[in-house]
This record gives structure tokens, sequence and C-alpha cells, in this order.
């Protein structure tokens, strides 16, 4: 009994409540409760469906912000936090933080408690500031509490003493946190742990393993085709489905289904407790499929729920209540897109299964058109990551790269996101982006912008209430900075009168009861008869994160955002002084070079007369100009020179030789770079020759460079074009018909054909592979492990007849296994597969004209 009357009541005057999922079970819960109970606190039971008595409750435990009340809790500012909170009061004895445990899915870094160890100043306050700005906290030493330490090696005494006490911490890399800041959101550390990251020594055209997509489960298409079965959660027949327990429900007519399924979905609903009504004005719920027409209107600015069919779907299969805006498919799309779609066309890479699916929806509901394959009029490709072959092929077509965040974000928004934004362009090494899809929720202020502004000519002593609970919500979230939109609740306490107290009456108050200051209050609530927009720019307390400490301290979290807070101004001042031109050779901008002035200046007057100084000042003013060095003559014409025997084994030869062309306009450029003139001592099937022959140069003879160097001026090239009638006979060309083709062809005499080459090809397969590149062709390797590259498809599936693609090979035994297996992958594809020796792809870019003869098969060639 004693020691129950010594055990400290963290939990007094509190009253909890839970809302259960299926992180946050009944047996949890109970768990939980015995625990709050044991320290001086109360739970108020709490049923699934059940509505929460918010007037009563001082928290909310729940592990996801999806319940229907969530909104109403914030604009009361009921702190809502995960279950994990508890946890973490009881290791303090006292109540913990709020801000770090709230469950709203924008603040990445909830419950993570970080540590830094041998990482740079700069770099580790940088870290330390973003992460706590992102919902997490910062720890000096390492702890039991302690999830995560930043560290670069094993080294650091921190990570030693985390596996000598095998601490549950995780060490990793800062990497992790730059790629989740630059995302926006938290991905898998696996790649990133210490002491083999994977980060550091996978190269990023390795292969990954496609993640399910956990996010996306009932929500990859607005339209769905039928109506789900029940969740694997629900053994045997349908439940009754308690989630439709005395609510109302109208079907939109714009949904155009059939009356046999409008009748199943009224047998469920009324077997729920449910009713299904006609009038917008007495419904709950409304469902329709487009965002437009006077009854989602109505219905949007009364408050109600409003969703298309897919959610009404997921709630049947779930039989639990979700938010309609938490998943882009589970709301009205837009009837004619968001505006600047239309005309986009769009293709994706990297993404399997259900994200597909859920792209392809979502790109079509913006407006877009979604492309399976791609082609050079593609403007968009969304990937998971920076390889494979559309990766490589839209670099060469300058078509726009993006990740999904870009289509999920200008959904979300309504309005196109400029595909510049390193959030959209970030791809990290080792990770794939089809874990964190499906995570983007609307933004419920552009929505009601665009699509349903004012509010109803009359309104309902409900509707005033909803509208009233959504205007204080938004009063009570953050208005910017990274968590922008959150809202984190505040303790309450029966001393406490959150109304007239001040915010260091209340600070004070709250630290005495709890050990903690509570977060200051938005702005004093008498200032206004009714809810305004909040300000943006906020000064005092209320951008101070609370300290974990007594007030008569200050934690590392506290030092850290002062010290930014601090060196802020600094930085914007070095930045304008940076930039500040010399004014009339009087202007300095600052730094040292400010100083040492300031010193000269000083020495000066305390050691020169003004004699002296007007004496230095003519001296300084006879200063001799330097003598402008001479400047070379415009480029008027650039070559790349190959087979070149002039400048063999002599590199003084060639340097020199380089000056003098230069002097004349000639630049020697290297292969690869824009040319005019390719130089050549005769027809050759090089792969300088063969890649700038595809761009259409002229091709001229070696001895038009010599006879320039040997007579020192330059010479018209037009009388040195290289004629190789041997060459030409032997190769089948003619030489000027080849150059001419290739100026009409553009560099796209071999576009979009595939060309796969073995590994192990004489020569090495680099040279064929810049050979075909620069002609347009996708290039790819073949080997052992090469999985399959050419989608599966029918005939009747294909628009065409089978389109031939070639393998480059030889007749080695290794080489021999591969061509069955690539034959049998070709031909699932609907293509003919043509395997054959390298000197068809030599020939045809040479006669630059693709034509094809059975003797470039291997089992002919090589006979």
């Amino acid at each position: 009994m004693a020691e129950q009357e010594t055990k400290p009541k963290i939990f007094s005057e509190c009253l909890f409540t839970f809302i259960p999922c299926k992180e946050l079970t009944e047996g949890l819960i109970n768990e939980l409760s015995q625990s709050i109970e044991k320290y001086g606190g109360k739970v108020l039971p709490a049923k699934r469906g059940r509505s929460v008595p918010l007037r009563e409750v001082t928290h909310i435990i729940a592990n996801s912000i999806d319940f229907p009340q969530y909104t109403e809790a914030t604009s009361m500012m009921i702190p809502v936090v995960k279950s994990k909170w508890i946890s973490a009061s009881l290791a303090k004895g006292r109540q913990a933080q709020i801000r770090p445990f709230t469950p709203d899915p924008r603040m990445i870094f909830s419950e993570v408690v970080l540590s830094c160890a041998d990482i740079p100043p700069t770099d580790k306050e940088a870290i330390i500031g973003a992460t706590m700005a992102m919902g997490g906290m910062d720890s000096d030493n390492v702890t039991k509490l302690t999830t995560h330490i930043c560290a670069l090696s094993m080294d650091h005494p921190k990570c030693q003493l985390a596996v000598q006490k095998r601490l549950k911490c995780k060490i990793v890399l800062p990497h992790w946190f730059d790629d989740c800041f630059k995302l926006g959101k938290r991905i898998d550390e696996g790649p990133y742990l210490l002491p083999d990251p994977e980060y550091l020594r996978a190269n990023p055209e390795d292969a990954i393993k496609i993640p399910s997509s956990q996010h996306l489960e009932g929500a990859t298409s607005a339209q769905p085709d039928y109506l789900p079965s029940p969740s694997a959660d629900f053994a045997g027949a349908r439940p009754t489905l308690t989630v439709f327990d005395g609510v109302k429900v109208m079907l939109s007519a714009d949904l155009s289904i059939r009356d046999r399924l409008i009748e199943i979905i009224r047998g469920l609903i009324k077997s729920g407790g449910g009713e299904m009504v006609d009038d917008v004005e007495a419904c709950d719920w409304f469902i329709c499929q487009y965002r437009d027409g006077p009854q989602y209107i109505h219905a949007s600015q009364s408050g109600k729920t409003v969703g298309n069919l897919s959610w009404l779907y997921y709630v049947i299969t779930h039989n639990d209540w979700t938010s309609p805006l938490k998943r882009l498919l589970h709301y009205p799309v837009p009837r004619d897109g968001i505006p600047g779609f239309k005309g986009l066309k769009i293709t994706v890479s990297n993404y399997g299964g259900e994200a597909r699916i859920y792209l392809e929806n979502l790109i079509n509901a913006t407006g877009a058109t979604y492309t399976k394959t791609m082609k050079c009029e593609n403007t968009h490709l969304i990937t998971a990551r920076k390889s494979g072959e559309k990766s490589e092929a839209a670099k060469d077509w300058s078509i726009k790269m993006v990740n999904h965040l870009w289509i999920e974000e200008s959904y979300a928004k309504c309005e196109l996101q400029r595909e510049t934004e390193d959030r959209y362009t970030h791809f990290p090494a080792c990770t794939h982006l089809g874990e964190i899809i499906g995570e983007t929720f609307f933004d419920e202020k552009n929505l009601r912008t665009l699509y349903f502004p004012g509010g109803p000519g009359k309104l309902t002593p409900l509707t005033k209430r909803k509208r009233k609970i959504l205007d204080k919500a938004d009063e009570n979230s953050y208005s910017e900075g990274p968590a922008e939109g959150v809202t984190v609740g505040r303790q309450r306490h029966k001393d406490f009168n959150v109304m007239t107290d001040t915010d260091a009456e209340y600070a004070q108050k709250t630290t005495e009861a709890f050990g903690v200051p509570a977060p200051a209050k938005r702005r004093a609530t008498t200032q206004f008869t009714t809810p305004a927009k909040g300000r943006y720019v906020r000064t005092g307390k209320e951008n101070e994160t609370p300290s974990t400490v007594s007030s008569a301290s200050r934690s590392a979290k506290d030092k850290a955002l002062n010290r930014l807070s601090v060196l802020a101004p600094d930085i914007a001042l070095y930045e304008k002084e940076k930039k500040r031109g010399l004014k009339d050779g009087h202007g300095l901008w600052g730094g040292k070079r400010a100083a040492d002035f300031i010193d000269r200046e000083n020495l000066n007057r305390s050691g020169s007369s003004p004699a002296a100084s007007e004496e230095k000042d003519g001296k300084a003013d006879k200063r001799p100009v330097k003598k402008a060095r001479p400047t070379l003559p415009d480029v008027n014409m650039r070559v790349v020179l190959t087979g070149f025997q002039r400048w063999v084994n002599d590199k003084h030869r060639e340097d020199a030789d380089r000056k003098k062309l230069r002097d004349l306009g000639i630049a020697v450029v290297l292969d690869g770079q824009p040319c005019d003139y390719l130089v050549a001592p005769h027809l050759v099937r090089t792969v300088k020759f063969l890649r700038n022959l595809s761009k259409g140069a002229t091709i001229v003879s070696s001895s038009w460079i010599e006879q320039c160097l040997d007579k020192k001026q330059l010479l018209d090239p037009q009388d040195y074009v290289l004629k190789d009638e041997e060459n030409e006979q032997k190769f089948g060309i003619k030489l000027a018909t080849s150059v001419q083709r290739a100026r009409e062809n553009k560099g796209r005499l071999l576009w979009n054909i595939p060309i796969y080459c073995t590994n192990n090809i004489k020569n090495g397969p680099a040279g064929y592979q810049a050979i075909a590149e620069a002609n347009g062709a996708i290039f790819m390797i073949y080997g052992t492990r090469s999985g399959t590259t050419i989608k599966p498809t029918k005939p009747e599936e294909d628009e065409g007849g089978p389109d031939p693609v070639y393998l480059l090979s030889n007749t080695s035994p290794e080489e021999k296994k591969l061509w069955k297996k690539f034959e049998t992958m070709a031909t699932n594809g609907n293509m003919e597969p043509r395997i054959v020796a390298a000197d068809w792809l030599l020939d045809v870019v040479m006669n630059q004209e693709v034509t094809f003869d059975e003797k470039y098969l291997v089992t002919n060639f090589f006979n």
C-alpha cells in the first residue's frame, strides 16, 4: 500500500480514450489502460465505430489520424498521440512531449530519437534541426530510448556502446536523413545501416526487389469494376457492416451503376443499421464520380463526407471508416482533369503490380494520356529508379523524368507542379520508390477553393458547427514550414483556463503540473470574434519546441534550433554582402578583405601625412598597364580525326600542330562532340568513323590537315573530300550516298529498334553500343542472368506484325547457350528474333540504310 502511494502520478487529471485499429489491438489497449490507471490516469472505453466524447477526454491514443473525429479533436487542441507516447512517459517519469508522437504522417520522423556521432558540426546541426522539425527528437547521449545513431563508421564510442549494450537503435549513414529530407518521405533504413551499408557498395544499376504497395489496397482505381470480397480479417460470409450504423448514404446519378448493384448496396447498408436516401440535405455520406454538380457542391459545403464508389467499396470490404481524402483515388475525380495536364503523354517505368495500375489510373484522372510504351513524342516518364532502358532513352530524347511524387502531389494540390523540384527528380541509389507510393493525401483547402468555394445560402445548425470545426482546425495547424497543416494538441488541467491564461502563465502552470511546458497558444483567442486565418509570420514561444527537461535548463533540441535561428540572419547578411559589387572602386563585400582594408586605413592615418598619402596615390595611378594577351581567331570549323598517322607516338608534335590548327580557326574536338568534318585517310569501320558518319559530317582526306599545317594557311576542305573507290567497292557502298542518307536520317537510322549484344562478343560491346546509340537504337547487354526485358504480348494484342529484334553474337559455346533463351523471349513478345554477326550493324551504319540478309545470321556468317 505504501508503494502504491509513493508511485508518481504521471497521468493524474488525465482522461484517455483509445481509437482501435490493426496496430492498436484490444489486448494492447487493455495493457496500456492498466499502466495509465496505475499511474493516476483514467481511461474512457471506446468502441469501434462509436463517437468519442471529446469534451471529456484530455488525450486520444491513436496510431493513425484516420478516424472521423480527428478534425474536431484538432479544432479543440486535444492531443492525439501514438501508443508509444505512454511508454515514453513512463520511461521518463513525466509526460513526454506531444509533437514527437503525433500520428500525422507528415511528421516523417515521429518517434525518432537521434544521437549524432562522427558527423561534421555543420552537417550535424542541419540534420538535428531538420529531424526535429519533422517530429523527431535529439539526444546528446545514447540511451535505451535512442532509436537512431547517425554515423560515418562504427569507430565512434557511441556506436561501440550501442553494440556492447545490445541496444535496439539503428546506426545509419547521414545519407539516409538526406534522402528522406529531399523526398519529404521516410524510406527504409536497410541500405544505410552500418557496419556494412549496401548504399556504399551497390551499383545503381543493380536490380532491386519491387516492394509491396501497402498503401494502395482498394485504392488503385476510381471506377471499380466489381464489389470486392470481404477482407481477410473476416472469415466466411460477409459480416454485418456496423460501419453503417446510423449513417444515411446517398448515391449520385453520375455513378452510372446498374439497378441490381444499387439494390445490393442498399441491402448491405440497411443490414448494417444505415439508410439510403435521395436528398443531399438529409444524407451523411454522398457518393459520386465527379467533382461537379449542385449536389456535390452542396454536400461538400455542408461538411458531409464525400467519396466515390471505390471509397464506398473499401469501407464495405473492411467494415471500418476511413477518410476519402486519405487516398487520392477514393475522392471524386475532376471531369476535365487537372489544369495543365491536357496534351501531356506520360509513361511509367520500374513500377509493377498494383502500383503500375494505380499510376495508370491517376494519369488518366489528371487529364493526361497514359502510354504503355515510350516513344519520342512522350512528354514525361514516371520512374521509381533512374535506371533501365526507358530511363536511358528519356535522357537521349529529352523527355522529362520524374518520380511518382510529382503526379501524386499535382493531383492532391489540384495544380501542375514544377518537374524541376528536387523531390520529384531525386532517386536514392538503393531504394525503390514504390515503397512510398500512395502516401500522399489531399489538401482540403485547395479542394474547397477550386471546387466548392463559399457556402450554402442557408446553413443548418449542424452544418454551421461542421464549418466552424474545419475553420478552427485550420487555424490551429501550422501554416508554413515542414510541419505545414499539422496540429499539435495542448495538455489540459483543471486549474488551467486556455481562454484567459497568457502564454507565460499557461507554460508555467503546465511545467509545474507535468514537468514540461505545453506548446504555446497559436494566437490569443480573445482578439477575434470569428475564426481567422493563420498569420504567415509567427513570433514568440509558439515557434519554440517544448523542452523535455525542467525550465531551469535548456535541452539539446532548443540549443540546436537556437543555433540555427541565430545563424540565419548572419548567413543572409553574408550572402547579401558577397553579392554586392564594387562601387566607384570603393565598395567592399566584407569578410577578411574588408577587415584588411580597415586595418590599412588606420595604419595610413597614424603613420603617414596627407602629403605622403597623395604621393602614394600618385604613384599608384602611374602603375603600368598589363599588356593585352593576343586573342585567338574564332573557330570556323570543328573536326574529328580518325586513323591520323602524323601524330603516332609523337605527343610534342601533336600539341604543336593542334595549336597551329587553332590559330587557323580549326578546332580538333573529341569524338562525341559536334563536328563539321571527319578527317580520315580512307574508309574505315572504326567507332569514330561510323559515329560521325551517322551525324552527316563531311568526310575529308587526312591530306587536308597535313597541307594546312605544311602551308600554314587554311585551305578549302571541299577540295579534299575523301575518295576511296577501292574500299567503297569492298564495303559495297557509295560514300557520298551514305553521307547524304545520314543527313536525311538525322541520327534516327535505327530509331527504337532493339539491339541486344552478348557480353563476350569480340572487341567488347562498348564500341557497338556507341555506334548503335548514335543511330537511335535501343541497345542492351544480354547474358546468362538477364531477365525478360521484352513484355510478353499476344499477336492479337499487337497493332502490327512482329517487329525484328537483333542479338549481336558469335559462335562460342557460351554464347550458343543464350540463343534459345533469346528466341523464346522474343517470340513470347510477338517479335522476330534475329541472331546476327556484328558485321550486320557495321554494314547497316556504313550504308546508312536498314537492310537485312540471311548471310548475317550467325549460323551462316561464320560457316
